[in-house]
């Protein structure tokens, strides 16, 4: 992917063209030399130099998963329980486990390592209880984040503030980079009537803010009034992709195994509310979508006509795993979303004219998945809380998607003004 000279704006219209332009030469350019990645030390890290004066001599509740580890690679749980001025006494596991395997509902268990209790927060609770919360009084937040409203990660978060608001304790985020910058801001701010844990509080779906700014915005904003402390980073600014630093990368969650698919999820993850397949169950979740049903070529060259920045699209076929959660061991036409610019790419914008487009070619096909109205309960679609309005779904059936991601633009920049108290970088 080419890495151009940033933008100095915040969104992108619709309407912005890229130009190209070509250049004879008798012989071609010597390579560029890679750019030097910009070191950057995480909250984590800074746990080496000291501890945050409110866990001293405290016993620590620690919200976590494989993500939390220093720059080196050591867990901020071994770097907690090795500590001699607090006490490391429960762990707390996000969605996907504590090693961030696990798909669906998680059981309470036992760490091997430490002998720890680990409780779950993506099971019978999203909430830490009286029971788990028996003998803490302090509680700690180390995960990585994808910068995403959809990501269930800050829900947790906001969930764990709460309870430490409530207990009248201390919580502490040890802050992480959005792996997509923070500079770029896109789509709609949450529609409350739509509030889930896949969009907790009213905020844009690609909010480009640190974990860490997401606590203070939740915690001052959005009303959860803990004891509040965000061990920033050093180093890191807000125009840097996570693989222009020199911090290593782990997979957020089984689904997000690479950087591209981290790229495009602000747009993909909201096919998961329709009948395609936003690519689970392939080699490539969230790059790769499509059905057994789609004609791939005619509307990867349709996708292509619109010219969209950052984006080109290429039809191909794949065989879904037989666990896959949708099309399980089918053949799938799909189209593959490759990201050429991912500076000036906007993947919401380009997943629902995707839709949009698909609605168009395969009318009795695409579909919305959800639970329709009957038996005295309103229709409740998957789509709506994915994109945190049910304004998304009437757009893609009336064929008005341009329309509200143009609205969606006045979204971005109010959510922009709203942010910036709480801008830490």
């Amino acid at each position: 992917m080419s890495v151009p000279s940033r933008p100095t704006i915040m969104a992108l219209s619709l309407t912005a063209v890229v130009a190209g332009s070509f250049v004879s030469c008798s012989e071609p350019p010597p390579p560029e030399e890679a750019p030097a990645k910009v070191h950057v030390r995480l909250g984590t890290d800074r746990l080496h130099d000291s501890l945050p004066s409110v866990l001293v001599g405290r016993n620590v509740g620690l919200i976590t998963n494989h993500s939390g580890t220093d720059r080196e690679g050591k867990a901020t749980i071994d770097i907690l329980f090795e500590r001699t001025d607090m006490k490391l006494v429960a762990l707390f596991a996000p969605e996907h486990g504590i090693r961030g395997e696990q798909m669906g509902s998680l059981e309470n268990t036992t760490d091997s390592v430490t002998g720890l209790p680990i409780f779950s927060l993506h099971g019978e609770t999203y909430q830490p209880t009286d029971e788990m919360m028996e003998g803490v009084d302090a509680l700690v937040f180390d995960v990585q984040d994808v910068g995403v409203r959809q990501y269930t990660y800050p829900s947790t978060m906001a969930y764990g503030m709460m309870t430490a608001a409530a207990k009248k304790i201390p919580f502490v985020v040890l802050d992480r980079p959005t792996p997509v910058t923070g500079t770029i801001v896109e789509g709609s701010i949450l529609d409350t009537a739509y509030t889930s844990f896949v969009g907790f509080y009213p905020i844009a779906s690609r909010h480009g803010m640190t974990v860490g700014e997401l606590a203070r915005m939740f915690n001052d904003m959005f009303g959860i009034g803990c004891d509040l402390t965000v061990v920033p980073m050093e180093g890191w600014t807000r125009d840097l992709w996570i693989d222009e630093t020199d911090l290593p990368w782990k997979t957020p969650s089984p689904n997000l195994p690479t950087l591209e698919g981290v790229y495009n999820y602000p747009g993909t993850v909201l096919f998961e509310g329709t009948s395609l397949s936003e690519g689970r169950g392939t080699e490539k979740p969230f790059e790769y979508i499509g059905a057994p049903w789609l004609n791939a070529a005619a509307i990867a060259d349709s996708m292509n006509a619109l010219v969209l920045p950052g984006i080109r699209f290429e039809a191909l076929d794949y065989t879904f795993a037989e666990d896959a959660r949708k099309y399980p061991g089918e053949l799938a036409h799909g189209v593959r979303f490759v990201i050429t610019d991912r500076e000036v790419y906007r993947p919401i914008a380009a997943s629902l004219l995707f839709m949009e487009m698909a609605k168009r070619m395969h009318p009795d096909d695409f579909s919305f998945r959800g639970r329709p109205a009957g038996g005295g309960q309103a229709a409740s679609f998957s789509l709506d809380r994915l994109s945190g309005t049910d304004r998304t779904r009437a757009a893609i059936d009336a064929g008005t998607v341009r329309e509200l991601l143009a609205e969606w633009e006045q979204d971005t920049a109010r959510f922009v003004e709203m942010r910036r108290p709480y801008l830490l970088y």
